[in-house]
């Protein structure tokens, strides 16, 4: 999470894989270094200070959730830039208040799944934040993305 939203529960609304601009969603994953690469990839690799935090969070086992599986998304549906194919499904899992978690596949690891989840769902209140750590990446991961090479 970024510094800017302070509220690590945040949703800003801000359009992406599955969610369509005005869509207020937070995106998790199921790992921090899966999410550490998610959003190297969204922010291609630059912002690599102490702007950055890693909100762990718990959402009781008890809420339903909704997944989709990699048949239901078909070809395509992860490339870059293109969120045809996932902002559909996921717009309309949203809008019908469905679940308050979407797990989906990552599409920079699609054997690894991300948690969608809506924070306009009445359960959303069930969610809390157990804790704020640093995210202090290896520097040389940085230099790595920025295309230099390292000895």
């Amino acid at each position: 999470m970024h510094k800017k939203y302070g509220d690590p529960l945040y949703a800003p609304g801000i359009e992406g894989r599955w969610n369509s601009a005005g869509k207020k969603v937070l995106y998790g994953s199921d790992s921090i270094p899966l999410a550490f690469m998610e959003s190297m990839i969204r922010r291609q690799g630059v912002g690599f200070n102490n702007d950055f935090k890693i909100a762990h969070i718990e959402i009781p086992d008890y809420l339903a959730v909704k997944k989709l599986e990699d048949k239901e998304l078909g070809s395509g549906w992860n490339k870059p830039n293109d969120y045809s194919k996932t902002q559909p499904l996921a717009n309309k899992w949203y809008d019908n208040l469905e679940t308050l978690v979407l797990i989906v596949p990552s599409a920079v690891l699609s054997t690894c799944n991300n948690y969608v989840i809506n924070a306009i769902h009445p359960d959303f209140d069930k969610i809390k934040l157990i804790a704020l750590t640093p995210l202090i990446p290896d520097p040389r991961i940085e230099e790595i993305l920025k295309g230099k090479i390292i000895s």
